[in-house]
Formats: structure tokens, sequence, C-alpha cells
């Protein structure tokens, strides 16, 4: 049954005169326990909080001095106490609350600073189980949601970035809080506890491997606020979760003015698809734009892998993403600099490039320290309608599918090697996705048709394009291969690969018409490959 609120109408200012600190991150406690202490405010404390605050010389009691009661059981029962928890939910302007407290000896306290333990880092720490577990808050979270729920008397302070601004309010209104900036506290706090449960919740399905655990969620921290979302009139930010994925939320800006939301959202794009390439292998570079790969490409080096990428389609290339699986050297950042880009990401760039990228002041440049692991678990979630979808991340990778030969003739090992690197750029091309492939080098992209006819016929006037403005004879497709993010329905659109010269497919199967199109490849005598996986992407 829900509790009937008796209408008690919360006052502006609530002078802060005890406070009660028990932080986990101990980052400028010393400083603003001494600043409360100077404005004359009480201070309670626990454990290793009241010991920093005493050995600074700054007066502070122990939560046992108010409870009565020895912390017990390893420090996990402290703060669970009437003594407490009376005094951070009673409604003072509530006589029968007021005469509780006084009854009790119930001394109000007026601001708590809690910061959790660090489950979310400990988690990530490779940590055993019980270790784990163990950095699990209960008497923390508890006091903050408290404190949050009684925000017309109490103001929760979870952030050590918000000391400062807790002063100044406190100077401003000589030692009070008012009750709209309670409010902004009690919002974040309750923002902080969700998100917290939500690692917890979501560690504990993954351990357990609940695929499909009955209540989701999920939680991050404002890394920065955008200028605008995909369009001017959106707002948005860019919130991380602590995922330890090597990519652009974890990525070290070096240089250029602040990301956009789609330069976010297009660089992800681009650093996942040069993951496929392990930097062990060839240099790989990707260009992308509108989160589709305008060119990909690989080769002894990254400056002769930007040339290939670049030359399936440079006129698209213009205010691109361009993304590289080895640390940016200076040959390679001489030429990307040539063509204007938005972002460069990459594991690593040397001094040399620094310099070189330097000279474009509003040209990003992020640094990974790594690359993100193609074959690596995880969650992808899109926003619908009065819910989430959320699915297992596409870590199935061409090296490790079974494939099968479905035609009379045999792929070459030119065209093999070709048809594993085209099905490795369609898994990051939207659906419906046509990639065409020679030597090593996109020749044509066709992404996000509602017909595969017609992305295989995009793909190949690109290419035509692009061979016009090289000069070139004839497009790149002639002799090239050709990858199909899903089956062929109907042998159309493997006749339009075919028409653009495309001398070998590679394509999930799977569809009631294979017979069809396993006759059209043969009678045009190319060869045709069957991973048995699709890599839908919308």
């Amino acid at each position: 049954m829900a509790v009937v609120s008796k209408k008690i109408a919360a006052p502006d200012l609530v002078p802060v005169r005890r406070a009660l600190l028990s932080v986990s991150d101990k980052t400028g406690l010393v400083d603003f326990a001494r600043a409360l202490s100077d404005l004359g405010v009480d201070l309670i404390s626990t454990g290793g909080t009241a010991k920093s605050i005493a050995e600074a010389g700054i007066r502070v009691r122990d939560v046992s001095e108010v409870t009565g009661f020895p912390e017990i059981m390893d420090g996990r029962v402290k703060t669970l106490h009437p003594s407490i928890h009376g005094a951070l939910l009673g409604v003072r302007d509530d006589p029968e609350h007021a005469e509780a407290m006084h009854q009790h000896g119930i001394e109000p306290i007026d601001l708590v600073v809690v910061n959790l333990y660090p489950f979310e880092t400990v988690r990530l720490s490779g940590a055993d189980y019980p270790s784990i577990v163990e950095n699990i808050d209960i008497g923390g979270p508890a006091m903050v949601r408290a404190s949050a729920k009684n925000h017309a008397y109490v103001a929760i302070v979870t952030d050590p970035e918000d000391y400062g601004s807790i002063l100044n309010a406190l100077e401003l209104n000589i030692g009070s809080l008012s009750l709209e900036f309670r409010k902004k506290l009690a919002a974040k706090a309750f923002a902080r506890t969700a998100a917290y449960d939500a690692a917890i919740s979501g560690w504990l399905a993954e351990t357990l491997e609940i695929e499909q655990p009955a209540w989701r969620a999920f939680g991050g921290r404002l890394q920065s606020v955008m200028r605008y979302g995909e369009n001017p009139h959106q707002a948005a930010g860019f919130y991380v979760n602590g995922d330890p994925r090597p990519g652009v939320a974890s990525a070290r800006q070096l240089q250029g003015k602040q990301l956009s939301y789609n330069n976010i959202n297009d660089t992800d794009a681009a650093f996942e698809l040069v993951g496929e390439f392990e930097p062990s292998g060839p240099a790989a570079v990707a260009i992308i734009k509108h989160a589709n790969p305008c060119g990909v490409g690989i080769g002894d080096t990254i400056v002769e892998a930007y040339a290939k990428a670049l030359a399936c389609d440079p006129v698209s290339a213009f205010g691109g993403i361009v993304a590289v699986n080895r640390t940016l050297d200076a040959a390679a950042a001489e030429e990307i600099v040539k063509t204007f880009t938005e972002v460069i990401i990459a594991p690593d760039a040397s001094e040399e490039a620094q310099a070189i990228v330097a000279a474009k002041k509003n040209l990003r440049l992020l640094v990974t320290g790594g690359l993100p692991d193609p074959r690596a678990a995880g969650l992808t979630v899109k926003s619908v309608a009065g819910g989430l979808l959320v699915q297992s991340r596409d870590n199935a990778t061409v090296d490790d599918l079974e494939l099968r030969v479905v035609t009379k003739r045999q792929p070459t090992e030119r065209e093999l090697t070709d048809l594993r690197f085209a099905f490795r750029v369609a898994k990051h091309v939207k659906s419906n996705a046509i990639v065409y492939v020679r030597d090593g080098a996109t020749v044509g992209i066709g992404a996000g048709q509602m017909s595969r006819v017609d992305s295989s016929r995009i793909a190949a006037r690109k290419a035509e394009d692009a061979a016009e403005a090289a000069g070139l004879a004839e497009p790149l497709t002639k002799g090239s291969v050709v990858a199909s993010d899903a089956f062929f329905p109907f042998a159309d659109g493997l006749i339009s690969a075919i028409e653009a010269g495309a001398t070998a497919v590679i394509q999930p199967g799977g569809s009631m018409r294979d017979d069809e199109v396993i006759a059209a490849a043969d009678a045009a005598g190319i060869a045709m490959v069957f991973t048995g996986v699709r890599h839908f992407r919308h």
C-alpha cells in the first residue's frame, strides 16, 4: 500500500548544522571537510573517512558515538541504524516525526556526503567473485536513497566534483541550501544508485549466463554535453558505462574541437570495422561517412591501405572519419590531412604524426591504446517506443566460419582472400549491403537499400564513377569479388553483380531459391561460397 503524503510544504532554505561523511573516493575530502568545519558544521563520519579527517586535525565524531553501537561484521554494519536513518528520513515539520526523533534522541542530519564502494572498478580489475561481491555497497546506497527521498530537509552529495558548488551555495545562502539545489542533488543521487545497481545486475546476469533476465537495467555517467544531437534542434549528451573495450568512449583526444554526436557515432563504426583486422596482420584503414564505410583497404603500410580506401569513393571521403589498426605514422598523417577529415582514430600516433595533424587545428585525433576484439561478447541496445531492444553483439568473424563452396568452380586463392576481406567489411555496412573487393580494397559499396539488387547496382555505379575520376578504362569491379550481408532471395541480385564483373561471391546462403542462385553462378562460370552466417545491420 502506498503511503499517503500529509502535504507538508518543504522549507526553501535548510541550514546545514550536521553533516555525515562516508566516502570510498577520498578525492578532495579533507579540504571539503575542513571548509564545512570552518562554517561551524558538526561532522560525523565512518571508518577510513573519519580517520582521514581526524588525521588532518579536523574535529569529527565517529558514527558509533551517534548510534551507541560499534561497527561490526568487518564494517558491513555501521550506518544501518535508526539513529542514522531516522536522522535522514524524519519529516521535521511533522509533529509525529518530530516527537519520535525527540523521544529517541535522534538529531537531524542536514547534509550527507557518500560515494559508493568501487564496484565498477573492481569488477573490471579481474578480481575473483568473492572480492567483487564484497565491493557491493549496501549502507551507502541506503543512505543515499534515504537522503534523496527526504530532500525536503536533507542535501545528498554523491560526487566529489560537487564539493565546490556545495560550498559556494552555503556561502551564498549564509550556511543554508535551497530546495531547488537539494532537488537537483537528489536527482543526481537517484541516477547514481540506479547506474550502480545496473552494473551489479548486469554483472550477475553475465556471470550466471542469464541471456534474457526478467529485468534489464543500463546506466552511464555523463562524459560530455553535445552542442546538439543528430540535428541542431535535438539535445544530446555522451554517457560512458565503464566498459574497457577500446574505442571512442575510452580514447584520449589529443587535439581538435569537441566531438559531435554524429562524430562519435561514425567514429565508433569506423574503429569497430578496423578492429576486424589484427595489428599483427596487414595495415588496415577504413573511411566512414554516416556510419557506413565509403572505402576500406589493407596493405603493407598505412599509407598504402589509405590510398586503397580513398580510391573507392574519394567524393564521399570528404568530411569523413578515418580509422587505422596500427600506430598512425608521419607518412600516413601527411596523406590523410590532404583531404578534409573530421576525425582520425588509431591505437596510437607517433610524435611526428601528431605534429602533422596539429597543423589542422579542428581535426580531432583520438588514440585508444588498443583495438576492439571482434570476437568479444557484449550487448547492443536500441530504443524503440515503449522499450529497448537488447541483443548480443555480432561477434561472428569470417575466420571462424566454415566456408562452403557451392558452385562447380572453386575460388582461386586470391579470390578467397578477397572474399574473406569483403565479408569482414559487409558486416559493418548498413543492410542491405553489397561490397565489391579487389586486391585487398573495396572498389564499390552499396548500403542501406530496401532491395539487394539496388545495393548491387549502386555499388557498381559508384565503382564506375571512381574509375572515371581516376582515368581508368573500366571500373575495378571487373575481376572483383562480391560479398552480400544476407542471402540473395532471387538470382537477380547475383546477376547484377555478375554484370558488374564479379568473378566470385560470398554470402550466407539459406534462401528458398538457393538452387536458382547457384545455377545462375554456375551458368556464368563464377565461384560462390556460403558462410552460413548473416550480418544484418540496421
